[in-house]
């Protein structure tokens, strides 16, 4: 009897500490999940904030089409943005780089780095792609360093706002910028909980036209330093802000106040 009371027991106990090793196990898996899709979420934010912008239409690039969206093939986002950290340490590089970001698999990712043939095979889980592509030149074919930033990723949905309404695709015919981009990207489903959840907005003010008096290099300094880039996620925001521009005119305008009260 007491040598099956103690079989009894020890099985119990084996079971418990099997429960709670897999209960360990999944809690350590969503937490990677979750810092994988918040890392992944930032990065793209940290990239849209720098987006580049010139006067001229031909040297800006943003083109994208969301999750369902009717031209069809695997969600995308292409864009020009500004960057300090070189993609290849042993070659010249210069500071506009040519970032996309799109969903792939892995097992395609050691045989092709082309968006047209990454994204087709819809059994395996799906991986966020950034492709980063130093001295972009549009006469010739895109490349670039291609790194997978978040796996298990069910979800890329982007919203372009031009002004007056919402829609999932921004094309090179559009010819500028729109005023609001939203992403949120989501992980598949797990067996246990709900699926994480990651959602930003960048916003891109108009470009602020030359003023008639206005010469040397020193007006346009101050038209760059007044643009403001705004991006708001669910959980932390990133961006650059640049304020030379206006903390030059509040001095002038608190310099000018003491002279009128004198």
């Amino acid at each position: 009897m007491a040598s099956t009371i103690s079989g009894f027991i020890a099985i119990v106990a084996v079971g418990a500490m099997n429960a709670v090793s897999r209960t360990a196990q999944t809690v350590n898996r969503v937490s990677e999940v979750n810092a994988e899709i918040r890392f992944a979420a930032r990065m793209l934010a940290r990239d849209l904030a720098n987006l580049y912008r010139d006067s001229d239409a031909e040297n800006v690039k943003l083109i994208g089409a969301s999750q369902g969206a009717e031209m069809g093939g695997p969600p995308f986002l292409t864009f020009y943005t500004v960057g300090r950290a070189k993609a290849r340490g042993d070659q010249p590089e210069g500071d506009v780089y040519e970032v996309e970001y799109f969903l792939g698999t892995r097992q395609e990712e050691k045989t092709a780095t082309d968006r047209a043939t990454i994204g087709e095979t819809a059994e395996e889980s799906m991986v966020l792609f950034r492709r980063l592509w130093p001295n972009p030149d549009k006469d010739r074919p895109p490349g670039g360093v291609l790194t997978p930033i978040a796996e298990n990723i069910a979800a890329f949905h982007i919203r372009f706002y031009d002004g007056k309404d919402w829609g999932g695709e921004w094309t090179e015919e559009m010819r500028s910028l729109p005023q609001l981009i939203e992403v949120t990207l989501a992980t598949a489903p797990p067996e246990k909980g709900d699926p994480v959840l990651e959602t930003f907005t960048i916003s891109f003010p108009r470009m602020v036209e030359p003023a008639a008096d206005a010469t040397g290099p020193g007006g346009s300094q101050g038209e760059q330093g007044s643009q403001e880039r705004d991006v708001s996620t669910s959980e932390s925001s990133g961006g650059q802000d640049n304020s030379g521009g206006s903390g030059n005119q509040n001095q002038g305008d608190q310099g000018n106040q003491r002279q009128g009260g004198r």
